[in-house]
């Protein structure tokens, strides 16, 4: 699918847009419920509690046993959103979350919040940069990162409709809107955002925004780049990638996590399979961060649009 899209000045955090749909779909799905491991402020549960206090339950610091409630919730017919950060929920929550949760296939959906590199200066502890590795690792479980706000409600509406764990990748500060507000996600599904012919970008999350500005620093090179926005990294959408591949024979996939085991990982096993493709993979290169502003570690790290272009420079010069 083609979505015209274009970086804007308006920017929005994933974590206001989260609390505030989170109230949206409290009004339309009454067996909806929030528990929260003692992080609402900062994950902005807090404005379901006002909305719903008694449909939201404070877990305190203690995930393990909050993930073990959610499943019990679950099985009884609710459908829990668990509030916290992707760090607790992955790394500390992992064995609860694959017994209680993801074997038996119960419907608990993981608002996993500051995930990546954009943390407010919280350090290597905080910044979970191996989450999408263990998410699509597990059977049953399925991996949404959105792009933006507007991506970020839509999913959480599709979310609602589907009984699948979820795991939901969410950044914490403003990064920059480029779906209109009546952009239609659809879980398992990739978005063309940019048509080009020299070669593929392939991302997820605030990573696609600065996909699309290295692509239009390629563009003053004379370089066409197609950039496919993967928000689903489980199910992958099989078609769209090997559809892009197709059209440019060389693919670039660039994320905000560490670049084993992520979409990189993923593209290239289904590419390896159905079509062989000369690739590059480019993320976190297998380290832990430190403590900083955003775009002092995004350039320190590689992550930066001049980075994803300099990739993209890399892989044309390697055809």
């Amino acid at each position: 699918m083609t979505v015209e899209t274009k970086p804007r000045r308006r920017l929005e955090a994933q974590r206001e847009v989260w609390g505030q749909t989170l109230v949206e779909l409290g009004a339309k799905y009454p067996d909806l419920l929030v528990l929260d491991g003692d992080l609402a402020n900062s994950t902005r549960a807090e404005v379901f509690e006002a909305a719903y206090p008694d449909r939201f339950l404070e877990m305190g610091i203690a995930e393990q046993n909050m993930m073990g409630v959610a499943a019990g919730l679950a099985a009884m017919g609710f459908v829990p959103w668990l509030s916290s950060f992707a760090v607790f929920l992955t790394s500390r929550t992992l064995d609860q979350l694959r017994m209680t949760v993801a074997q038996p296939n119960l419907n608990v959906k993981l608002g996993a919040g500051y995930a990546g590199i954009m943390t407010s200066k919280t350090g290597k502890t905080h910044q979970e940069v191996e989450d999408v590795a263990v998410m699509r690792a597990l059977p049953n479980m399925k991996v949404i990162a959105p792009a933006d706000g507007p991506e970020l409600r839509s999913a959480m509406y599709a979310m609602m409709e589907d009984s699948s764990p979820t795991y939901l990748r969410l950044t914490r500060d403003p990064t920059p809107v480029i779906f209109d507000e009546g952009h239609t996600f659809e879980i398992g599904r990739a978005y063309v955002v940019r048509e080009g012919s020299d070669l593929t970008i392939m991302s997820y999350g605030p990573q696609t925004t600065r996909a699309l500005e290295a692509a239009e620093l390629l563009a003053a090179e004379g370089v066409s780049a197609h950039v496919l926005h993967v928000p689903t990294i489980k199910p992958l959408d099989e078609e769209a990638i090997v559809a892009a591949a197709e059209k440019t024979d060389l693919v670039l996939t660039t994320e905000d996590h560490n670049r084993i085991g992520g979409l990189g990982g993923a593209v290239a096993e289904l590419l390896s399979q159905r079509r062989p493709t000369r690739m590059r993979i480019h993320g976190w290169n297998d380290t832990y961060g430190e403590s900083g502003d955003n775009d002092a570690l995004l350039d320190k790290y590689g992550l930066s649009a001049p980075h994803i272009a300099e990739q993209a420079r890399e892989l044309l010069r390697s055809r």
